[in-house]
């Protein structure tokens, strides 16, 4: 399980130990290219509310080399999510770059643009239980995929970790739907275009095949887009 440059998706469920076993993948090719890592980090900053999701950063944080380098892009006190400074950070870091992860990400963007949506409507008007905002959502993570593809076209390393949805119940709320919706399609996005795609399972690695070319009648291949 080595790869020198181009992508690598990580998968796998709440706790399976995907994030571990990305922060060894990145490590082993960092030292092996002679360059260091950039973590980029997804997730909402603590703010005392929730003492769990402090713990969790916490010991995300602890686990990391003290060489590599951070770089936080979750909503926090400065404001929501920054998609435009994550795209810079891609676009310009010639370090293996460790996203973490996906499904953050997703979670920040539909909140935001829940938030927003739920103000344009006013107070005593809720907002729909439909698409909603998430056609902005799908644009906005269209120049993330750009991002990592041309950082795969350049030689350099990406490794992106990302939450498997669907091995759950459905979700039982609009907003649940949606992210659910958002990072499948996201996920199959970045496995058609990565060199390698893992999946982690009770923190063990299972290599992907390509996906095969299989056409149903009026469908696209399987890898082509969310189903």
């Amino acid at each position: 399980m080595e790869l020198e440059r181009g992508t690598t998706l990580v998968l796998g469920g709440t706790r399976s130990g995907k994030s571990r076993v990305a922060e060894g993948l990145a490590s082993a090719v960092a030292e092996r290219s002679g360059v260091g890592v950039c973590y980029l980090a997804t997730g909402p900053a603590p703010d005392g509310a929730d003492p769990a999701w402090a713990a969790r950063v916490a010991a995300h944080r602890a686990r990391r080399p003290a060489g590599w380098t951070t770089r936080e892009f979750g909503r926090g006190p400065g404001g929501p999510l920054d998609l435009r400074a994550l795209r810079s950070a891609l676009a310009e870091t010639t370090d293996v770059c460790l996203l973490d992860s996906l499904g953050a990400l997703v979670a920040e963007l539909l909140v935001g643009a829940e938030d927003a949506e739920d103000h344009a409507a006013g107070p005593d008007e809720p907002g729909p239980d439909g698409p909603g905002p998430d056609g902005g959502v799908g644009e906005a993570l269209a120049g993330l995929l750009e991002a990592l593809r041309a950082r795969g076209a350049s030689g350099r390393a990406s490794v992106v970790v990302s939450e498997e949805v669907g091995l759950a119940v459905h979700p039982p709320t609009a907003l649940g739907r949606r992210f659910a919706d958002q990072l499948g399609a996201l996920n199959q996005a970045v496995a058609a275009m990565a060199d390698q795609v893992l999946l982690v399972v009770a923190g063990r690695v299972l290599p992907l095949p390509p996906a095969p070319l299989v056409v149903a009648p009026g469908s696209a291949p399987l890898g082509a887009g969310p189903s």
